[in-house]
């Protein structure tokens, strides 16, 4: 059997290998060694006896990459395509009387416990005339850095993200313990509602990850968040979220109905009370 190593690509033998997963780390315990996995393209965080993983190809992995590589430029191709054929138009633009019209989109505050998501978010953003911050900050400490990042770049979204997954799957469902990274969530959530009290900001906030303790972080003051039904989430949808408040007008409500049909799983996945735009036309 082939020594499991961190930066492996592995799935569970009891899961029917059902996700492709990067080894995150490995800690010795009373029971042998368990492997901390976090999904190659779910925000899902897990972990593993040793015993039950099984090494993949890099190949294969690979493919699968590349598969949400295609995924995440065919959907920003249409979108951009969209946008020209709607009246979705960033900057300023005229017609044929010379009128000029300038469309400023909702600045949007990323933040992602994901390195490799992190760079594809920034990407999405970017191809879409986004005005976009991402940070790759790990989960833990989200809480501590985003009172401060807030004050730097001043926002109208923010999206809180990375990797989340319950414990014991199937129980426990409104304990916090037994979500990985979701009391993180929650404390980043009450610390950038904190600085919105002050400044009066009315941010729309984005939430959770895979599995997430979906009413625990609506609690705690998100607009949107996952996981209504406790599934896993695509790595586009915190982003569809951002995008959709950052394209709507500010004398506009946007709900989760107006979002879910362009959701992997639509509500099951991302639900929330919703938001006023954040899109002004100059």
């Amino acid at each position: 059997m082939c020594k499991i190593k961190k930066g492996d690509f592995v799935v569970r033998k009891s899961h029917d290998k059902d996700i492709i997963f990067i080894v995150k780390s490995i800690i010795n315990t009373d029971k042998g060694k368990i492997a901390i996995l976090k999904g190659l393209v779910d925000r899902i965080e897990a972990d593993s006896s040793i015993e039950d993983l099984e090494i993949i190809k890099r190949q294969k992995a690979k493919k699968r990459m590349k598969e949400l590589d295609d995924k995440v430029n065919s959907i920003t191709k249409n979108a951009i395509l969209v946008s020209l054929k709607s009246n979705y138009k960033i900057g300023v633009f005229s017609n044929n009387n010379r009128k000029q019209e300038k469309i400023i989109t909702g600045k949007i505050l990323h933040l992602d416990g994901d390195r490799k998501y992190t760079e594809k978010s920034y990407k999405y953003y970017k191809s879409l005339g986004l005005n976009a911050i991402v940070k790759n900050i790990p989960e833990n400490r989200q809480p501590r850095l985003v009172y401060s990042l807030l004050k730097m770049y001043n926002p109208d979204i923010l999206v809180i993200t990375g990797h989340d997954g319950m414990i014991k799957n199937g129980s426990g469902y409104h304990d916090v313990y037994n979500y990985r990274n979701s009391k993180y969530f929650i404390e980043t959530v009450k610390e950038a509602r904190r600085y919105d009290k002050e400044t009066n900001k009315n941010l729309v906030i984005f939430a959770g990850a895979c599995q997430s303790y979906f009413e625990g972080i609506i609690s705690a003051g998100a607009n949107f968040a996952s996981s209504p039904a406790r599934i896993l989430i695509d790595f586009l949808d915190p982003l569809v979220v951002a995008e959709n408040v950052a394209f709507t007008e500010k004398y506009k409500y946007i709900t989760i109905d107006d979002i879910a049909r362009e959701l992997r799983d639509g509500k099951r996945g991302i639900s929330g009370i919703g938001a006023k735009g954040k899109m002004i036309r100059v």
